[in-house]
């Protein structure tokens, strides 16, 4: 499956995953989520500053957080291969594994296989929507030899329900 991927860092952040990897995680959730002949994901890296206006600005509130998806709003007729925008906050992902006791690795996958599910039309409003999200990721994240996301242990001082993720606000 062709894939492009434009990958911006607007991040002072270290540790940020390479292009190959960003590629692998991406083309992981588009093969299972929807196979498609082909496909354009623009990714863009940024810190909080910046994560926080966006997330402000399309959704309401006011705090960085993880990743923001944002999908092409493309007329059908143009049939053209491009799924849309992620934007990940390298602070906030950092931060949040290190308190779930994850790799960043890991929780960088994450984040990327669940900003693509998103663009690909996938939710976790309702519950239905969610447990299917939710083990799809699973999914997708296992047979890349990473640890289920959302079988981890609850952050201590925290009542966390099983199944909830702690890196997306529902």
């Amino acid at each position: 499956m062709p894939l492009t991927i434009d990958i911006a860092v607007a991040s002072e952040d270290g540790g940020l995953p390479s292009s190959e990897l960003i590629e692998r995680w991406i083309g992981a959730a588009l093969e299972a989520g929807a196979p498609r002949p082909d496909a354009e994901v623009s990714v863009c890296i940024v810190d909080e500053a910046e994560s926080q206006a966006l997330n402000h600005r399309y959704r309401g509130k006011d705090k960085p957080t993880n990743v923001l998806s944002f999908p092409a709003d493309l007329p059908a007729e143009l049939e053209l291969p491009l799924l849309g925008d992620l934007v990940v906050c390298a602070p906030v992902v950092a931060r949040e594994a290190k308190e779930q006791g994850k790799s960043p690795e890991a929780h960088w996958a994450h984040m990327l296989v669940h900003g693509t599910l998103h663009l690909l039309g996938y939710d976790h409003i309702d519950p239905e929507e969610a447990d299917q999200m939710e083990s799809l990721e699973t999914r997708i994240l296992t047979r890349l030899n990473y640890p289920a996301p959302y079988d981890e242990a609850p952050i201590p001082g925290e009542s966390q329900p099983t199944g909830q993720i702690q890196t997306h606000e529902r």
